[in-house]
């Protein structure tokens, strides 16, 4: 008894796949466009038809001559217009199997067949002729372009309906974090402290606002990031609308800028539509100084399209309402070419600096990288932090990146010493050139080079210490002698540049 249900069940469910069909095929029924191709289709079709029974059969010119001449014709058109010749033969004559024929001539043949049909008249005579387009011809020629002006209206209106089409070049191109997607934590950033500190009061904000409205406190409406490239200016965005759970629109400085007057201003006053819409929201805005750059430096003056778009951003960030909960952020690598009407207090009223990391943040850098690698346990990450004076975290995670690509390389399952130190000359100086052929003398030359070096830095007092020499050709270097510091540098003395 309990068999019958199952077989019952399994009966309903292959009956509910084409429905999908189904269904497109009526939305594509009841749509306008399918039924102006029905109507284009049936037009033609009644055309061919009407048109088949009044068909001439195609033959020579010379055909048509000796037909003539052979008082074979029964009536004779000449189509003057057209240049050819229409016969409808007599009874029991036929030319190709047919009794209607029709012939082309050029016109220096005209005067020959109007000599043959006067020499030899049809019996229902002839006549000259100018061809006339059929009403139905003449309909299609007349409607079709209003047809085609009509289809194109409706396409693009169809199009203008969707995101990001044809009449939505004044819409924001910001790209919405989905939620589905990981978000990013302070947890995430190492290396900046500092930054971090300072945009937790950010992250509290959002989340919590009635505790700063209660003391009558005002967050900043805008929190500018500069630094050098590869910092985590970005990743630092990223990890407060994480940590604070609220949208995050991310968008490129030079993504506002169009060859089109107004294009601009327009997505810009899309893109805080949509986060006032979503408040509270982040809204962050990567490489700001393509659009923030200082007015009257451009060739347009103020009639410039990037001038339009900065000063209707700087309407924006100054129009927020009190209550809106939508907090701009911005990254750029040159704060100094910026306007100074967007740094003012109101608008980015804190700026923080995200500065390459020290001997502490690379060493914590390296960690939150090294979390998904299998890392030997003999890998001093500290000591590679120590070979690493200068780098960002991006070239840091570029480093073991380059590190797990050598392991898989040589098919080993545990990334080395040998590897990180690979990865670092890949990252500092290029990949090996092992396919360049150095004689002995070159070899020796750069050998002398480079010990030169290394005996000049050991001989100055005011020098970095020699940590590796190298003959080995690298990138454009035929070899090359690493110098580093053995502890962070913020300033440098005369003798030391003397000495460099």
């Amino acid at each position: 008894m309990k068999s019958k249900p199952k077989e019952q069940k399994s009966k309903k469910k292959p009956s509910a796949t084409p429905q999908v069909p189904q269904s497109r095929f009526k939305r594509l029924i009841r749509g306008p466009l399918f039924w102006i191709i029905v109507a284009i289709v049936a037009v033609s079709v009644f055309g061919q038809i009407s048109g088949a029974g009044n068909r001439y059969e195609t033959i020579k010119t010379s055909q048509a001559l000796d037909a003539i001449t052979k008082s074979d014709v029964e009536s004779a058109v000449l189509v003057d217009n057209a240049q050819k010749i229409r016969l409808e033969l007599k009874s029991g004559k036929l030319i190709n199997g047919s009794t209607k024929v029709e012939a082309s001539y050029i016109a220096r043949q005209e005067p020959t067949l109007v000599d043959a049909l006067t020499g030899n008249p049809p019996p229902k005579g002839w006549s000259v002729e100018v061809a006339k387009q059929s009403l139905l011809v003449s309909f299609l020629f007349s409607f079709f372009p209003f047809l085609l002006i009509g289809l194109l209206f409706f396409f693009l209106m169809s199009q203008a309906q969707g995101g990001n089409k044809v009449f939505s070049f004044g819409k924001s191109r910001a790209k919405l974090q989905n939620n589905d997607v990981p978000q990013n934590t302070f947890a995430d950033v190492a290396g900046a402290d500092e930054a971090i500190a300072e945009l937790e009061e950010i992250k509290d904000f959002l989340a919590n606002p009635a505790k700063y409205a209660l003391l009558g406190a005002k967050i900043p409406k805008g929190v500018l990031l500069y630094g050098p490239p590869g910092t985590g200016k970005t990743l630092l965005a990223r990890a407060v609308a994480g940590e604070a759970k609220v949208p995050f629109y991310s968008i490129s400085g030079s993504d506002f800028v169009e060859m089109f007057v107004g294009v601009g201003a327009s997505r810009v006053r899309d893109l805080f539509a949509q986060a006032k819409l979503h408040a509270p929201a982040i809204v962050f805005v990567d490489e700001i100084d393509a659009v923030g750059r200082q007015r009257g430096a451009g060739m347009g003056g103020g009639h410039d399209e990037r001038e339009q778009t900065l000063n209707q951003l700087l309407v924006e960030m100054d129009g927020f309402e009190g209550d809106s909960q939508v907090i701009l952020i911005a990254a750029t690598n040159r704060p100094d070419v910026l306007d100074p009407a967007l740094l003012r207090p109101g608008r980015f009223d804190r700026q923080i600096p995200v500065d390459r990391p020290d001997l502490k943040g690379r060493e914590d850098i390296l960690k939150v990288h090294a979390k998904n690698k299998p890392i030997s346990d003999d890998v001093d990450l500290k000591n590679f932090a120590r070979r690493t004076p200068g780098f960002t975290g991006a070239d840091l995670a570029n480093v073991l990146n380059e590190a797990a690509l050598l392991t898989a390389r040589e098919g080993e399952k545990v990334i080395t010493d040998q590897y990180l130190d690979e990865a670092i000359d890949r990252v500092m100086a290029g990949p090996q050139r092992k396919s360049r052929l150095m004689s002995e003398e070159e070899r020796r030359v750069t050998a002398y080079h480079e010990a030169g070096h290394a005996l000049v830095a050991r001989a100055l007092p005011h020098t970095d210490p020699v940590h590796k020499i190298t003959i080995m050709p690298r990138g454009r270097a035929l070899g090359y002698t690493m110098v580093l510091p053995d502890d962070d540098k913020y300033s440098t003395t005369r003798n030391q540049l003397l000495d460099q």
